[in-house]
């Protein structure tokens, strides 16, 4: 697949990598950077290419660390990334693994086929991508093909997203979700953040993850970037305007609700 290329990246001690000789480390994380793909640009005054934080990465280009998140409006584009930055993987732009081939109605903009992805040279190829718009398809398809424990549509919707982000994010990989509170409770939530800080403490497992909540932006190591008019600003978690938005509403609903 020519959207992805290996490379030897050497990165800190301590940094989940493993040592050479030199006693320097060497990064596991499936991905390293993604950017515009050097053979293949996009036509930039067509969409996606027209949205501010896609220029951006087209632009300069995003390092990837163990855990990325992207917050952001309806419409701002984190969706568009994180779909693109799947397929570019190679992953089911519909939501899956890199062997699914669940295709109901084309939906996925072009902007994967204009990604390069750099690899960890040595680093896991595998991979998920969860999208909560799309699961009851998932579950269907898997139930279709005989996939063993996919009896996903006999609990409700958000213990079946819980128990298959549990089954399916198993061992290293590049772990991809959009959205996925819409499934879910504060509850579940937190459920789901905890299952993503136990994948990430082996050091060779990466998530990139777009959200509406502050809970899941709170996934711990994860380097946050909100996404809008201005492209991708990198914030710190209590600097966002989704957390000051909830934190307002929550200390006084009825000034919030006058305001409307």
């Amino acid at each position: 697949m020519h959207n992805v290329t290996d490379a030897g990246v050497r990165v800190p001690p301590g940094d989940g990598g493993v040592c050479d000789d030199s006693g320097m480390e060497f990064s596991r994380l499936p991905v390293r950077s993604v950017g515009e793909h050097p053979l293949n640009p996009i036509d930039r005054g067509v969409w996606p290419a027209t949205l501010a934080p896609v220029t951006r990465l087209l632009d300069d280009g995003l390092e990837l660390g163990a855990a990325t998140v992207l917050v952001g409006e309806n419409g701002a584009g984190k969706s568009t990334l994180v779909e693109a930055i799947a397929m570019a993987y190679g992953l089911s732009g519909e939501g899956g693994s890199s062997s699914a081939r669940l295709e109901t109605r084309a939906s996925e903009s072009p902007l994967w086929d204009h990604l390069q992805l750099v690899r960890n040279a040595g680093a896991s190829k595998r991979g998920y991508f969860l999208r909560a718009e799309t699961m009851h398809g998932v579950f269907t398809y898997l139930e279709q093909i005989g996939s063993p424990g996919a009896a996903y549509h006999e609990r409700s919707h958000g213990e079946s997203f819980i128990e298959f982000a549990a089954d399916r994010f198993r061992g290293a990989g590049l772990w991809i979700l959009d959205e996925p509170e819409s499934a879910l409770s504060f509850s579940g939530c937190l459920a789901l953040l905890g299952l993503l800080k136990s994948r990430l403490a082996d050091g060779r497992s990466q998530v990139i993850l777009s959200t509406h909540s502050p809970v899941l932006a709170a996934l711990p190591g994860a380097t946050i970037y909100e996404v809008g008019d201005a492209g991708l600003e990198r914030r710190e978690w209590m600097d966002l305007a989704l957390v000051d938005d909830y934190t307002r509403f929550l200390l006084d609903p009825q000034a919030r609700l006058d305001e409307l």
